[in-house]
């Protein structure tokens, strides 16, 4: 009778202990990275009152079984699924980071090493990347001199450092121009008193300093582009009219007269365009004046495609300048080559449509002028770039994850960190590219995987398990009263 009593006790205790993990599933239903857990119970061991016995040839007496009778339940085990990756919470937060494989993020608290799934980064007061959930600091690789990750035991992420809050200019080594040159405009026309079609070339120097070459593009004498010319190439003079900085011409500068009325001359530059040196002149009111180029720009009269300028069939000119005295010019190191290989001569309505752009055709070269940070992006494989104004991006590190042969071996330390153990496998201080076991999916969280309708089911077994245990004791207690009462 007693062991009735005391097998519906363990019976209470272990779906206690069982309604305990459901009611803590329950509460981290929406917990970053929570990974739900599970009882398994065991039975306990046995009060044996009568052996087995093996049949007796001799007598002919039948084997017997033995007689046991169990002493109640334990909790067997408490398992959590570590493996896989849980539902996608969209946040559309750049800092938000959610993993896709079995790996955890590496952190750091309080001088240990942890390991999470919850991925809501920031920047913390001295610029370090940490995790929102528990105030740790992500671990990581940061890079060598060369601007390249360095693989080598992980680190804080320090974005803010000094030398990353600016970026430094770029000088524009090219320039290419796309569009159509229609040889009926009229600003092409030839003439004397012409100033042909406008080019504005912008490009930054080597101190970020923005500058502006003005070309014009105008027929040559005798090209009339009749029609008993279309099978002949169609040749435009290329020639350079002025080079500004801030609105102004750096070209010229101005000097009062003796009446005070100011007065302008040319600066002391050296100019050459497509190995040409341009010489100009500078009348009192500012005109500029420059000698006639021998820059030509040739098309195909028949097909309209692009043949050469002066003479280079890749189409490329060069423009150098050489600031004399001005230190406040640093013009780009070798001169900037500009592109017209990407023009072309078709009819267009009698009007041309010409558009620079900084930069090869690859969109390399392109120059930048100095910036101020502007924020930080992380991409899919865990690379953090600083983004700048100015449009530059720079690698600033990588984000380190680490997996274990047994994750659900890995010991829970609340804040959603966990430790490892005898059974996880340890951590070699390195760690890995996400590349290498799945991908980072950004503006994303990983939500907690606890399944509502499984645990208010599990909830339901749970409550009728430890209701026919205290049955087992009430009813336990009812015969003891009436053995009890057969004596009266």
């Amino acid at each position: 009778m007693m062991r009735s009593l005391w097998s519906g006790v363990s019976g209470l205790k272990v779906h206690q202990t069982k309604m305990d993990v459901i009611g803590n599933n329950i509460a981290n239903v929406n917990t970053v990275g929570f990974r739900g857990g599970t009882v398994n119970f065991t039975d306990v061991f046995y009060q044996t009152t009568q052996p087995a016995a093996g049949p007796n040839a001799n007598t002919g007496a039948a084997g017997t079984n033995a007689f046991q009778i169990g002493l109640g339940a334990n909790v067997a085990s408490y398992s959590v699924n570590m493996s896989g990756t849980g539902a996608t919470n969209r946040t559309d937060r750049g800092m938000d980071v959610m993993i896709n494989g079995d790996a955890f993020f590496v952190v750091q608290k309080n001088g240990g090493t942890y390991f999470t799934k919850a991925g809501n980064f920031n920047i913390d007061a001295s610029g370090t990347l940490y995790c929102e959930t528990n105030g740790a600091t992500v671990l990581g690789w940061g890079v060598d001199e060369n601007g390249e990750i360095r693989k080598d035991t992980v680190d804080a992420l320090k974005l803010m450092t000094p030398e990353n809050q600016n970026s430094k200019p770029n000088p524009t080594t090219n320039v290419t121009l796309s569009g159509n040159v229609d040889r009926e405009d009229k600003l092409v026309q030839y003439s004397e008193t012409g100033a042909g079609y406008p080019i504005s070339v912008s490009f930054y120097d080597n101190l970020g300093n923005e500058y502006t070459a003005k070309l014009s593009l105008m027929k040559v004498p005798g090209d009339d582009g009749d029609a008993a010319n279309q099978n002949q190439n169609c040749t435009f003079n290329v020639g350079v009219t002025d080079i500004m900085s801030n609105g102004k011409s750096i070209l010229k500068y101005s000097e009062l007269d003796e009446n005070g009325n100011p007065t302008y001359k040319p600066t002391d530059q050296y100019i050459n365009f497509g190995g040409q040196e341009l010489k100009y002149n500078v009348d009192a009111d500012g005109t500029i004046t420059f000698d006639p180029t021998n820059a030509m720009l040739t098309f195909n009269g028949s097909t309209g495609e692009f043949v050469s300028v002066t003479g280079e069939e890749e189409g490329m000119l060069n423009l150098t300048l050489n600031p004399g005295g001005q230190e406040n010019i640093s013009f780009p190191l070798g001169g900037l080559d500009i592109d017209f290989s990407g023009l072309t001569m078709y009819a267009k309505n009698g009007s041309c449509n010409i558009e620079p752009k900084k930069g090869d055709k690859e969109g390399n070269n392109a120059g930048n002028a100095a910036g101020e940070l502007n924020g930080f992006s992380i991409n899919p494989d865990g690379k953090i770039y600083a983004v700048y104004d100015n449009g530059d991006n720079k690698l600033l590190g990588q984000i380190a994850v680490a997996t274990f042969p047994n994750p659900s071996g890995l010991e829970a330390q609340g804040n959603s960190l966990f430790a490892t153990t005898l059974n996880s496998g340890e951590f070699d201080g390195i760690g890995e590219e996400i590349t290498a076991v799945g991908s980072f999916s950004i503006g994303a969280l990983e939500a907690s995987d606890v399944d509502l309708a499984t645990e208010f089911t599990n909830m339901i077994t749970t409550q009728r398990g430890f209701q026919a245990n205290s049955r087992t004791i009430t009813t336990s207690d009812t015969m003891l009263e009436e053995l009890i009462n057969l004596k009266r």
